[in-house]
Order: structure tokens, then C-alpha cells, then sequence
């Protein structure tokens, strides 16, 4: 199970990315930020608007510098369709077809044999800084993670709601 402030469990998997399938592995990212999120199922009715939601701030992402990975226990194949159906996707959809990677960052559901609505955030270092675990039935505010994202990256104690050029507190944290 994946612990707040603890290393991220590494993983390599197979991903689809503007049609070409490639290898990509947390190792990759070491030195940037990263936003692992998890869902149930392609071609589903909240996933895609969550998939669309993040290629379309993939941008303001990259300017955080911070990379976005989407995963879940479809296939290749089934990612590289519903990719294409989607007008193009701006960040890797990763197959965790065994569902080895779900379980080692606690989000599959068992029962049903997919992931939970998970986002986790990656710093440099790979330790996890944020995790949220959610309900199928309830899409994320991709907005939201983005707002976590800055938040984080400034290491200060920012308070409820905080908007980037709102003050944050004196305390500079350490990762």
C-alpha cells in the first residue's frame, strides 16, 4: 500500500501515447514532478471526461513541471481505440493489464477487477506527496489537481482553497 511520504512503488508498464505504443517506468521521471492517476475503464461514462479534462491542461501541467500518466487494467489495444475516439490524449495511457502496479498502490478494486478513481502526486525525489482515492461513481476536478500541484511545488504551508499568488505561510517545508 502506498504510504504518504514514502518512495513511490516503481513500476514499468506498456502505454499508448499519440498511437505509438512505447515502455514508460517511474524511473523516468525521477527529477520531475509526476501525476499518476488511476480509473476504471476505457470507454466508460465519467473516465473520459476526466481523461479529456487532464490532456486538456496537459500544458499547464508541463509548466509546473510535472508530467501526467493516466493508468488502468485495459489493454493496449483497447487504450490506442478509445484514444483515437477521443480526438488524441496529450500524456501516456499505461496497461496495467496484471494489475500488479493497482496493487501495489492499493487501488484495485478486486471485486469488480479495476482501479479506483486514484490520483496520486509525485515529487523529484519519488515520494508520494498526495493521494486521493475516491468513489467510481465520482469524477475528479482535474482543476483541483492542479491547484495541489502548485501548492505543493511552492513547500509552504498553503491554506484552504489557496490560489497561486495568495500568500502561504512562513514555514518552508522539506521533502
Amino acid at each position: 500500500m502506498v504510504m504518504l511520504g514514502k518512495k513511490a512503488p516503481g513500476f514499468s508498464l506498456k502505454g499508448v501515447l499519440q498511437g505509438k505504443v512505447s515502455d514508460f517506468s517511474l524511473e523516468w521521471y525521477k527529477g520531475k514532478w509526476l501525476v499518476l492517476f488511476f480509473y476504471p475503464a476505457d470507454f466508460t461514462f465519467i473516465c473520459p471526461t476526466e481523461v479529456t479534462g487532464f490532456s486538456k491542461f496537459a500544458r499547464e501541467f508541463r509548466a509546473e513541471q510535472a508530467e501526467i500518466l493516466g493508468v488502468s487494467v485495459d489493454s493496449i489495444d483497447s487504450h490506442r481505440k478509445w484514444a483515437e475516439e477521443l480526438g488524441g490524449v496529450q500524456y501516456p495511457l499505461l496497461s496495467d493489464e496484471t494489475k500488479t502496479v493497482s496493487r501495489a498502490y492499493g487501488v484495485l478494486d478486486e471485486q469488480e477487477g479495476v482501479c479506483l478513481r486514484a490520483t496520486a502526486i509525485i515529487n523529484p525525489f519519488g515520494d508520494v506527496t498526495y493521494l486521493v482515492i475516491s468513489h467510481a461513481n465520482v469524477g475528479r476536478s482535474v482543476e483541483e489537481t492542479l491547484r495541489v500541484l502548485k501548492a505543493l511545488r511552492t513547500e509552504r504551508l498553503c491554506p484552504s482553497d489557496w490560489k497561486p499568488g495568495e500568500p502561504t505561510g512562513d514555514l518552508k517545508l522539506k521533502y
